[in-house]
């Protein structure tokens, strides 16, 4: 048997292992495209569970260890990699509750469902990845339950590496690369780390990191503490109040969210299908404890003055460094609004680059969360966009496949109607918002728009992240790739070249509009001269016309529809 605690130390030890080797699972990116993130995915995604199971007492148990975990990593999930990693720990939550410890049948348990969890997830899962790494080390812990816990996650770390080392024969593309999957190395690593501590070892320690000042989560965003000008009389609800409500049976907080709004400020509510979190800035947290209760009953109090807060912040104010400040905008940005009865729709898009979120905004889009092909946004993040639009019905457009995942985690948590549309790239989500048609109802306007998004064609002029090989032949690092609805076509040394080239070659008889977005690194100038030979190689019957994106990694995106 595990307590609380053991558990506890052991995915923090996981945490810390792939923490420090998340650049070697980076680094097993199968395409030279500078998308290789699948281990700082999932190291963001578990490393978001770290600072509250930190703070849990070694008197926990293993279901409120778990809980804590999961209910963390739900909302820092980052790309698919690191949702199907919260997805798997969702599982431990769901098995393990009520549970004071666990024996080797627990865990077994809450491996499969958590596999089970990540498999439904996905809407069409691929054999020789994470998956499948995970379901086979799952399998064989269903088997080892009459041992012990180190002998039987011993076995089952055994059963994954196995499997893992097979990923290549069930993925042709992973065994031309000669990598096994990166999702796969990943969720190994977690195991590896936890292993450690059910041996009865210390956890891994965490590569060490340069100090910081710490500026508390309340402060973040809130400008509370960080404003020089304000006076501590200024402080109305002084004090910070946090808890976690344990819901009643088909409880519903909405009410609750209205209350501590009605009474307080800086509110915000994350809830799953069991917890809420819940944080407010108020002058009587008394009452607001008193109020919460009636939805179930409460954990975690912390209870701040944050007058006292102040004065001692105001000594450190000048320090902060710019960290700090970037994390305070990030917050801000997307404030919570609740529902207003007389809108009906909002929108939500992803995308990197300012002037592709000057295109969304004037598409109609409320929020656009910076992300996209390197930078993956939390479940948080998209959560947070999504409850800052006051609309009945919310579409998010994703405009990547690898934030799709996560973006349909955030609508399980949202408190107000969510569709996804599975936009894959930028020019799919223009063409979607073009096709946004207000008077038909929710669900036809999604199937309209994903059908004209659809029909658009994508090209991506990039760079290669690393040397690699293409159809047969070298690819070198810094080399310029043509990529084709995801798939390398060309390669090459000239960037104009390639891009009108590529546009050539994706016309097809019935094109009409061809769209160049030009991205950071690329000059003002020299975008005008690559559209006007794009305009000369591509016809007169079609419109061609240029967009300063600003996006990073590609230095031109093509949308021909």
């Amino acid at each position: 048997m595990i307590t609380g605690q053991t558990l506890r130390d052991a995915i923090l030890s996981g945490a810390n292992n792939i923490a420090n080797q998340r650049t070697r699972v980076d680094e097993l990116n199968v395409f030279p495209v500078p998308d290789g993130d699948t281990g700082t995915n999932m190291s963001m995604t578990i490393g978001a569970a770290r600072a509250e199971l930190e703070a849990m007492p070694d008197s926990c148990t293993v279901a409120e260890a778990s809980k804590t975990a999961a209910s963390a990593m739900l909302r820092g999930a980052r790309g698919n990699s690191g949702v199907i990693t919260s997805l798997l720990f969702r599982g431990f939550s769901k098995a393990l509750k009520d549970k004071t410890e666990a024996s080797s049948a627990d865990l077994a348990a809450a491996l499969q469902q958590g596999v089970e969890a990540a498999y439904k997830a996905v809407m069409k899962p691929t054999e020789g990845t994470i998956l499948t790494v995970s379901r086979l080390a799952a399998e064989k812990a269903a088997e080892c339950t009459e041992l012990d816990v180190p002998a039987m996650w011993d076995a089952t770390l055994q059963a994954g590496q196995a499997a893992l080392d097979d990923t290549p024969n069930l993925l042709p593309v992973l065994k031309k690369a000669g990598v096994v999957d990166a999702g796969g190395q990943g969720i190994m690593l977690i195991f590896e780390g936890m292993k450690q501590v059910f041996d009865g070892g210390e956890i891994i320690a965490g590569a060490e990191v340069a100090a910081k000042p710490k500026v508390s989560s309340e402060a973040a965003g809130k400008g509370v503490f960080a404003d020089d000008l304000m006076k501590v009389e200024d402080i109305k609800n002084g004090y910070c109040t946090q808890f976690l409500l344990h819901k009643d049976a088909d409880a519903s907080v909405t009410r609750l969210r209205a209350f501590l709004e009605s009474n307080g400020d800086s509110v915000v509510v994350i809830e799953d299908d069991d917890v809420a979190n819940c944080h407010v800035h108020t002058s009587d947290p008394g009452m607001m404890l008193s109020e919460a209760i009636k939805y179930g009953y409460l954990t975690n109090f912390k209870i701040e003055n944050m007058h006292e807060q102040f004065l001692a912040r105001q000594k450190q104010a000048k320090g902060l460094e710019k960290q700090a400040e970037a994390e305070e905008k990030k917050d801000s940005e997307f404030p919570y609004a609740a529902v207003d009865p007389e809108r009906e729709y909002g929108f939500v898009a992803v995308a990197a680059g300012e002037g592709l979120k000057a295109v969304f905004g004037d598409l109609g889009v409320d929020a656009v969360v910076s992300g996209g092909q390197t930078m993956n946004p939390s479940t948080e993040d998209i959560l947070a966009a999504i409850q800052s639009v006051p609309a009945k019905t919310v579409l998010v457009l994703p405009n990547n496949k690898n934030i799709i995942m996560a973006s349909e985690q955030a609508q399980k948590l949202a408190d107000r109607k969510v569709i996804v549309l599975p936009t894959r790239t930028v020019p799919q989500g223009m063409t979607a918002m073009l096709n946004f048609d207000p008077d038909l109802k929710p669900e036809e306007n999604a199937v309209a728009m994903m059908q004209a998004a659809d029909r658009v064609s994508t090209g991506l002029i990039t760079y290669a992240a690393r040397d690699s090989e293409f159809d047969g032949k070298p690819i070198k690092k810094g080399e310029i790739m043509a990529l084709e609805n995801g798939k390398i076509v060309a390669t090459g040394t000239d960037l104009v070249k390639m891009t009108y080239r590529l546009a050539r070659s994706m016309k097809k008889k019935d094109t009409q509009f061809i769209t160049v977005i030009s991205g950071c690194d690329v000059s003002d100038e020299d975008a005008e001269k690559t559209t006007d030979l794009v305009r000369t190689k591509c016809g007169g019957n079609i419109e061609v016309s240029h967009i300063s994106g600003g996006q990073p990694v590609y230095y031109y995106m093509i949308s021909v529809e």
